[in-house]
């Protein structure tokens, strides 16, 4: 990049890097450090929530979906609007979480259930959520590798490292400089931040690409030209994805009305507001944040594919690609001695466009003995066969495709090394692309971008991560309290422990999966049952322990099996199943199961990849761990919990309104329906109301609705769909984007300088650490006024700490 590129990026990040530094004088406590002091308002919930959300490692996950299978899936997920809208305004399991004033996940889990539940779930929502994080550094820090065009080998003090070793290292170092600060509270504030210096950073970035392009010239139809079934854009033309489908989206659709607050990446945000209904606005203004974000994601992924597949771009392209390919193979087979002929094949075949005898024998051979390993599979007479071609003599053009004749000859020494090479050719071309796209300037600002969510995303990862080993673990298991500075000292410890696996994990680990399939699969170790217990624990007052216990063990199972079974099926697994004679049951079995679903359940017992993939393994485990906690939950529960007293609702409220009950009415049936109560205020109510038309006038109603049924009646060309993407995803978004950036830039400034008053006026109770006595907050020892408040006095009043302010504030 250019000098003016890297001002552009460096200038931002430490602006960022001053603020967080002066945010660390706000922390007080425990209780800052691990939610912030609970004072949060929605504009910075909602600013910092959507950087902290958004990294850029699901960024370029967005990208490789998109390349890989279009947008026209995506059309399917407005089946979801009326659901998901609702959930927000209602506030659906956030609203009852913040009242709960559980400063982790697990604080409630033991509330709900028991100490050894919250520390069983702690286990695997630490495993679980440590894995699927420990790879963002790696894909964020390759990001910045091909997009900035660095080397792949880096000498430093005459050693040699691979290049994105040293980037992970530089920026996990920052992000965990930041965590160290002040936990949430600088945490918040950075990617608060952040979010506000992106607003003009998008709005640049989205005016470039639609002054560089035509939509009817260029995009609109490089996005048509594509086979039947195939369709980047016409929802109804899909039916021969694999992947990226309708039951991607259907199951993903399920999966997270049940694990709406399951997964704790970000969980410190889902604490941190001043009152529950700060909580829940939050969300409902997330329904106008992203104007020009998600508008700049879809165009640049556009623009990358129009790149590489319009022929007005056909010489570029090719460069592109075989620069991708070098590189690519450079960075798999880095410090592999075992591949230096491999390596020096392929570049002279980029270089000449000529292929060598020896590279030519090496895929001849690869192919021949994956074909004869098709041919010999078994297969059911009653399915529909896939074809296999017999090896073809390779023709020595450099029109080939690169991918397929590197990961052949790739296969010749490892398979395995071959998986990560498609993985990371796939994940890197667009970044690659852009690169050649962008001019000087925007370069830099995309670059600055990118490093924003990087950055975002790791300080809230690690934050999230070493509190709950911290929290939900530890502090469990420990018969003493820690005093607030041990406390501290020990998250800081742990959250360090958390950035030095990510890294060591990031650099050895090989993806051969894509980057949303590897987020289900791991993500599936805690979310397979986690979503039954929550949601359970928070609306069902006859949910068990013993019920909890059983969808979570049924859940990560399936999810835990399935990763090893994806992971060791090309190497081990299947070479067993045929040299053992067990691959004619198995293949009988899993494709007779599949046979009723297909197009859209797809499973063949191949070779080259395991059959389910992992999207179809967490859709199993969700759907049997909810049918394992509402079973085990009947046959075991002796009498109703107390929810009023979790909740702090009734005679044990203790901050916020009391929300008055509403009877139905004709009158407020819509009000009820869409979450409005006595903690409304008139500019709340505007909020919900034009979410709610939005949503389901607009978005549902015009955009799914009418043109499903149009499309029923009279099914559109690829034209018009042209034109609806456009006006769907460039016209729409650039009005809201407009409106929404000066909106949330005003708000969320006046409401970040909210914040640090409120941080400096409040008051802290030391007793607020993430215990629980008796199904109680520690932190609410002062609030009890049941019966059972005698005894947690006791036992609280034992214990050899300061206490709690007489009139109880936090």
């Amino acid at each position: 990049m250019h000098l003016v590129d890297w001002l552009i990026v460096c200038v931002p990040l430490l602006i960022v890097i001053v603020i967080g530094l002066k945010a660390q004088g706000y922390v007080k406590g425990v209780a800052d450090f691990l939610s912030a002091g609970r004072v949060a308002g929605r504009y910075v919930l909602c600013v910092a929530g959507a950087e902290a959300n958004m990294g850029l490692i699901s960024l370029v996950a967005l990208w490789e979906s998109y390349y890989s299978s279009g947008f026209a899936y995506n059309y399917w997920n407005s089946i979801a609007t009326p659901i998901s809208i609702c959930l927000a305004l209602t506030g659906y399991c956030i609203y009852r979480f913040r009242e709960t004033r559980a400063m982790t996940m697990g604080q409630f889990l033991e509330m709900r259930y028991s100490k050894s539940f919250r520390v069983f779930a702690a286990i695997l929502q630490s495993i679980s959520g440590i894995i699927n994080y420990a790879l963002f550094p790696a894909v964020g820090a390759r990001f910045i590798v091909y997009y900035c065009d660095l080397p792949v080998i880096m000498s430093v003090g005459g050693f040699e490292f691979q290049t994105f070793g040293l980037i992970m290292l530089a920026f996990l170092s920052v992000a965990v400089f930041i965590v160290m600060l002040g936990g949430q509270v600088t945490t918040m504030v950075t990617d608060c931040v952040q979010g506000l210096l992106s607003y003009p950073m998008y709005l640049i970035v989205v005016g470039y690409i639609i002054y560089r392009f035509s939509w009817s010239g260029e995009m609109g139809p490089a996005l048509m030209d594509r086979p039947p079934g195939k369709s980047m854009l016409n929802p109804f033309d899909i039916h021969h994805l694999r992947d990226f489908n309708l039951f991607f989206v259907l199951s993903g659709i399920f999966a997270n009305i049940i694990n709406r607050l399951s997964w704790q990446g970000a969980q410190a945000y889902n604490t941190a507001a001043a009152t529950p209904h700060e909580q829940k606005m939050g969300q409902v203004l997330g329904a106008w944040r992203a104007g020009f974000s998600n508008m700049m994601y879809v165009l640049l992924a556009v623009s990358a594919y129009m790149f590489l597949n319009h022929g007005n771009f056909a010489p570029q392209a090719a460069q592109v690609r075989s620069e991708l390919a070098v590189k690519a193979m450079a960075d798999v087979t880095a410090q592999d001695s075992r591949f230096d002929g491999v390596r020096e094949e392929i570049s002279q075949y980029v270089t000449t466009g000529h292929m060598s005898r020896e590279l030519a024998t090496r895929v001849e051979n690869v192919r021949a003995q994956r074909a004869a390993e098709k041919a010999a599979a078994p297969s059911k007479s009653n399915r529909p066969v896939k074809k296999i071609d017999p090896p073809q003599p390779l023709k020595s053009e450099a029109s080939e495709s690169f991918l397929p004749i590197a990961k052949d000859a790739l296969s010749s020494v490892d398979k395995g090394k071959a998986q990560v090479f498609g993985t990371i050719f796939t994940q890197m071309r667009v970044p690659i692309a852009l690169r050649t796209i962008l001019p000087i300037g925007i370069t830099g600002i995309l670059c600055a971008l990118g490093i924003f969510l990087l950055v975002s995303t790791d300080t809230t990862y690690l934050h999230s991560w070493g509190s709950i080993v911290v929290q939900d673990f530890v502090l469990p298991l420990r018969k003493k309290p820690f005093t607030p500075r041990q406390q501290l000292n020990l998250l800081r410890a742990v959250i360090c422990f958390v950035a030095v696996f990510a890294f060591f994990f990031s650099y050895f680990f090989g993806q051969i999966d894509y980057i949303l399939m590897f987020f289900a699969i791991t993500g599936a170790i805690w979310l397979g049952g986690a979503g039954s217990c929550i949601v359970g624990g928070l609306y069902w007052k006859r949910g068990t322990t013993a019920g909890a216990f059983s969808a979570l063990i049924v859940g990560s199972s399936i999810a835990f099996g399935g990763m090893l079974l994806q992971n060791y099926w090309v190497s081990s697994i299947y070479p067993w199943l045929v040299s053992s004679g067990y691959l004619d049951g198995v293949c009988h079995v899993v494709e007779g199961i599949s046979d009723p679903f297909r197009p859209y359940v797809d499973w063949y017992v191949e070779g080259d990849k395991f059959p389910i993939n992992s999207q179809e393994l967490y859709f199993i485990a969700v759907v049997l761990s909810v049918m394992t906690y509402v079973v085990v939950s009947l046959l075991t529960c002796r009498e109703p919990f107390n929810m009023d007293r979790m909740l702090h609702r009734g005679k044990y409220r203790v901050e916020g309104k009391q929300i008055e009950k509403m009877v139905w009415t004709p009158t407020n049936v819509f009000k009820k329906l869409i979450g409005i109560n006595n903690e409304y205020t008139k500019g709340d109510r505007i909020l919900a109301y034009s979410v709610f038309i939005w949503s389901f006038g607009y978005a549902f109603g015009v955009c799914f609705v009418g043109t499903l049924i149009w499309n029923s009646i009279s099914p559109w060309p690829a034209e018009w769909w042209s034109t609806w993407f456009f006006i769907q995803n460039l016209i729409v978004p650039s009005i809201i984007g407009i409106v929404s950036t000066v909106w949330f830039t005003i708000g969320g400034t006046i409401d970040l300088k909210r914040l640090f008053k409120r941080l400096g006026e409040s008051e802290r109770n030391v007793l607020d650490d993430g215990r629980v006595i008796g199904h109680v907050s520690s932190g609410d020892k002062a609030a009890l006024v049941d019966e059972q408040a005698t005894t947690a006095d006791k036992l609280v009043n034992e214990e050899p700490q300061p206490q709690a302010p007489a009139d109880g504030k936090q």
